[in-house]
């Protein structure tokens, strides 16, 4: 485990654990052991990340978030505060049911809002974006904005977090801030034409 990283001295970190260098830990946190954490990533108060739990690098998980065994983070997600990530789809106080935890999969560069709640074994596609106070039941495309209860697809959000307007006469969705293109390829799956897997976003 690299030793470059901050944890505030409220936060417990079991060991053994990995957490990347540049990472933030703040107040009241708990990483259990066998957590792993990327590098320049923050989690702010309160947050729980249980053991077999993996979170890539630059994500910024926001003040009161548990992550529980069977959540897979992929890399620059954002988890707004309050939300709720699940991993066993019956709960009961009677039953064990540590056996059946299903997998949760944030893939990278996905917003999930405040107050949002992931139900277990869905996986929430590149990009998305899952509104505060959304539920959402079910796997999520790439770029989809889910808004409601139970969450809805309400239209596309590209990757500066700019929701889509309406694609033009050539099937082209157009970024207001950045000028980049988007189009429905015949999947029906969202493509951005304008970004190379590893050009930074600006």
């Amino acid at each position: 485990m690299s030793a470059d990283y901050f944890a505030h001295e409220s936060s417990y970190i079991d060991q053994p654990c990995e957490i990347g260098a540049g990472t933030k830990i703040w107040h009241f946190c708990h990483v259990m052991p066998g957590a792993k954490i990327g590098r320049n990533c923050s989690l702010g108060q309160n947050v729980m990340v249980a053991s077999g739990v993996e979170i890539g690098d630059n994500v910024k998980i926001q003040n009161n978030v548990s992550l529980y065994t069977g959540v897979i983070v992929e890399a620059d997600v954002f988890l707004g505060p309050s939300c709720v990530l699940t991993n066993v789809i019956n709960p009961r106080s009677q039953i064990n049911r540590k056996s059946e935890y299903q997998r949760t999969l944030i893939r990278r560069g996905a917003t999930i809002g405040a107050n949002a709640t992931i139900v277990c074994g869905a996986t929430i596609g590149q990009y998305a974006f899952i509104g505060a106070g959304a539920v959402a039941r079910g796997d999520v495309p790439d770029y989809a904005l889910m808004l409601g209860v139970p969450a809805t697809q309400k239209g596309w959000m590209e990757r500066h977090g700019y929701r889509l307007s309406a694609p033009d006469a050539e099937g082209i969705m157009t970024c207001p801030r950045t000028g980049w293109r988007y189009r429905l390829d015949e999947g029906g799956q969202l493509r951005c034409l304008d970004w190379a897997e590893n050009r930074p976003l600006e």
